[in-house]
């Protein structure tokens, strides 16, 4: 029994050992080699696409920094001619404005006439002049001062009052011709602090309207009333008549026509 056993385990074995022929084992192999072989030429269409994608990105990247180098460029010769064309409109602009006027006979650079052109749309004014005021419809001699802020009036006797509840004032001033005391009544504007020179403590005057003519200048302009006994002129004449319309020339004195007198029977 035993021997029996043996022989077919022998048989068994013999079988599991059979001798196939070289072909029929190479087989595996081939298609081992054939599955890699489709696997590669599967992935390579995959990589053929993705090369040329990459080439058409780099070509557009080549194309937009050229277009972009093309463009900065662009802009320079823009900003040079620009640059350009301001320069010379200046250039064209200075040479007219310097340009002498041939209609002028003395042919005078109007440049070099900007101020006596400003001086021309003003009044020159010396530092005395005579001027006409209304009320009380008289002529005064005034001291012209630039250094004062408002014009101011010699007034004598100042009462201020109420009429119908509105302030007015009543006050004295002196004829120029005949040195008789003469009495105005105005409203009331207002009051002002004035301090004068060499003097550290400021006034409080009263304010009225009153109209002025001076020279060809015609205008209603407030008037402080002060005492100016110690003065030479009743009238001072200050900035808020002289700002944008006179000149001063503190060197001269009466420059303009003496303004006519209605009390003689003349007109101005």
């Amino acid at each position: 029994m035993a021997m029996l056993l043996t022989h077919k385990r022998r048989k068994i074995i013999d079988r599991m050992n059979i001798d196939y022929p070289p072909s029929i084992k190479m087989r595996p192999n081939l298609l081992l080699v054939g599955l890699a072989l489709l696997t590669l030429s599967a992935c390579n269409p995959r990589e053929d696409e993705l090369a040329a994608r990459e080439a058409s990105i780099s070509a557009r990247e080549s194309e937009l920094v050229t277009l972009l180098a093309e463009m900065v460029e662009q802009k320079k010769s823009l900003d040079k001619l620009q640059a350009d064309k301001t320069l010379n409109s200046k250039e064209n602009e200075h040479s007219y404005n310097t340009q002498p006027n041939p209609c002028n006979p003395n042919n005078v650079d109007t440049s070099k006439n900007a101020q006596s052109t400003l001086a021309g749309t003003r009044t020159i004014l010396g530092g005395v002049e005579n001027v006409y005021l209304n009320p009380p419809g008289l002529e005064f001699t005034a001291r012209i001062d630039t250094g004062a802020q408002t014009s101011s009036l010699n007034a004598l006797d100042i009462v201020e009052f109420e009429r119908d509840g509105k302030p007015f004032v009543k006050f004295k001033i002196i004829h120029p011709q005949t040195g008789e005391k003469i009495e105005l009544t105005r409203r009331l504007r207002r009051h002002a602090l004035v301090k004068e020179r060499n003097n550290r403590e400021s006034q409080r005057r009263p304010v009225v309207r009153m109209r002025v003519e001076l020279a060809n200048i015609n205008e209603h302009i407030n008037f402080t009333l002060v005492d100016r006994g110690r003065h030479k002129h009743q009238v001072l004449i200050g900035r808020n008549l002289l700002r944008d319309l006179a000149i001063v020339d503190v060197s001269k004195k009466f420059t303009t026509v003496k303004t006519d007198n209605p009390e003689n029977g003349t007109t101005k």
